[in-house]
This record gives C-alpha cells, structure tokens and sequence, in this order.
C-alpha cells in the first residue's frame, strides 16, 4: 500500500511539474518560456549545511552569470521534489529537475558504472576523482543518455560512508541480527548483506524515525548527510569502516538538456565539473570537524581494521557481474 501510494505521489508530482513547464518547442522547450529563458530545479535528499548543497548554489550562481539570466536554477534540499529515485523519475519524463544521484542507481542504466558503487573499489577522493574523470568511466556514463539521462558531471564527492548502530561494531559478525537501513538499489543491499548485516530499503528522511520506533537498528552514511539530519541524535556508535567512497553525479533529463541552446548546453556541463569539485572541497574540509562535532554529542567513533570487511565484501562483484569492469579499474588505479 505504502509503495502504491508513493508511486501516486511521485505521478502527480511529474504531471505537475510537467504542466508547469509547458509543452516545449524550439524556443523554449522543457522548462522554457515564450522569452527564451528556462529553469532547471536541482533536488537533492540532504539539508542545506550539507556540502552538496553549497556546491548546487555554486552551481546556481556561476551558471546564472554567465548564461546572463537565461538559465535560472533553483535549488531544494531535504527530499523536497522527493527522493532520488522519485527525481530522477521524473527528469526521464522530460521535467526540468536534476538530482544528485548515486553510482548505484545510475548501474540499472548502465551496469558497469555500478563498480563505484562497490565496497572497496577505491580506498579515498583521490581515487575516486581517478576514476571518474577517466575516459573508461566516462564511456560508460555516456552511454546513459540512451536511457532518456544527461550525466552533467560525475565528481561530486560526499565523503566515505561507515556504519552507525546502536550497538559497538568493530568485525562483521557485529553486524549480524542488525537491521541496517541503505539505499534501495541492489548492489547497495548485497554489500550490506555481503558485510553481515540485513540490508533495510528505507527513503533518507525516514531514518530518524526508524531509529526512534526501532524499526531499523543502525544505518551506513557519509559523515555530512549524518550531521545534516541529526542522526547523532538517535545513534550512538560509528564504525570507520569506509566501505564506500560516495562519488556522486549531477543527472538531468536528456530531453531537458537537448531542448537548450547549445551555449546553455555547454556551460552546464563546465559549471557542473567546477560545482562538482567545489562541493567536494568542502567535504573534505569538513570531515575533522564533522567528527569532533559527532564525539561532543557522545557518539563512540571507532577505527576498525577493514580487511574482514574487505574480504566478506568480495562476493558482491561476482554477484554483480562486476568482475571484468573491477579489473578495468584496478588496471587504472595501478592496484
């Protein structure tokens, strides 16, 4: 019932923004107007201290400059257009939104890009920049416009994800009988469950209440998204495991994207990558102070050796069919 209803919802959501954009055409297309100027509504699930946020005001201010007003952006953190999936729904139909998306939603589409998403595959961000901004992940995110997507950029870094329990975990048997709350895509669920846990599909915005009716028992973030939320508030053991190093993309709909003039096109895709890398400067300039922030409010922040966690991880790229594309990229990374 609860998943018709979030269906209804998310359809009544795109019908609307699709009205409210107008039929398209020549001059104006998705998000136009018969002035020739657009708007392009980026939504993202995490709060506005969050860094992905500063970037998309970045973001906003740099590309309103310079298309001189044409463009216009606006920005709505917190899961107000709805959850990633729900967004990204509705930027395939055609509306004028883009979402911070994730590497694992993004592998549906096209299943190598899947890798990023995989426990371990990179040890840090520089790594990970590594990665995607290589020709080889590059070819790979090309190939989502096929499936009505527009990868603006790819390099939007928002920290290692650790699990937070209410209970001490230092080896994945710890992990065992505990019900952890991680994104919905399959590749998500099988490392967590690959690690020792029961993966929970749960929407970002109901994970406080989850802890607080006990209906999930930890959860696996990065530390921005956890202080953004104030899951500190509700669990009190972090395990440094870094099981993912979250590089996110900026998506769009390629209808959208395609109905801009070709200027609009390029600038997005450059402000994008900037926007992307600021965003990410400012995670890693905020991480010491996201855990001395998490340590006064009595959370228990434990280093763990990862190396079991590595090893019980090891299955999700047979299981994936990831094998071939881990190669590719330890080949890359010189491992």
């Amino acid at each position: 019932m609860r998943k018709k209803l979030l269906m209804v919802v998310s359809l009544v959501l795109v019908l609307t923004m699709l009205s409210a954009c107008g039929t398209g055409g020549s001059q104006t297309g998705e998000g136009g107007n018969n002035s020739g100027t657009y708007t392009l509504k980026i939504g993202m699930v995490v709060t506005e201290q969050d860094p992905m946020y500063l970037g998309a005001m970045e973001f906003k201010k740099n590309v309103e400059e310079r298309t001189e007003g044409r463009l216009e952006v606006e920005v709505y953190p917190s899961s107000q257009l709805g959850d990633t999936k729900d967004i990204m729904e509705q930027a395939k139909v055609g509306a004028n939104v883009a979402a911070i998306s994730d590497a694992a939603l993004m592998s549906e589409i096209v299943p190598e890009i899947g890798v990023l998403a995989a426990p371990y595959v990179v040890d840090n961000y520089e790594e990970a920049e590594i990665l995607v901004t290589s020709d080889l992940f590059k070819g790979w995110y090309e190939n989502v416009s096929t499936s009505g997507y527009r990868v603006l950029s790819f390099n939007w870094y928002q920290g290692a994800r650790h699990f937070m329990t209410n209970k001490l975990v230092e080896k994945p048997e710890d992990l065992r009988g505990l019900r952890v709350r991680t994104p919905g895509s399959p590749i998500f669920i099988d490392s967590i469950n690959a690690m020792g846990a029961n993966a929970t599909s749960l929407a970002w915005g109901e994970v406080y209440p989850g802890l607080q009716q006990k209906v999930i028992d930890g959860f696996e973030a990065q530390y921005p998204a956890i202080i953004g939320a104030r899951l500190y508030e509700a669990s009190k053991y972090i395990a440094k495991t870094g099981h993912f190093q979250l590089m996110s993309p900026l998506v769009v709909g390629n209808a959208f994207f395609e109905s801009l003039p070709e200027d609009i096109q390029e600038i997005l895709l450059e402000e994008a990558e900037k926007a992307g890398k600021y965003a990410s400067e400012q995670t890693l300039s905020g991480l010491v102070q996201n855990e001395e922030e998490m340590k006064s409010q009595g959370v228990r922040i434990t280093e763990v050796d990862i190396t079991p966690f590595k090893e019980a991880s090891k299955s999700v790229y047979e299981k994936n069919n990831l094998v071939e594309a881990k190669a590719q990229v330890d080949a890359l990374l010189g491992k």
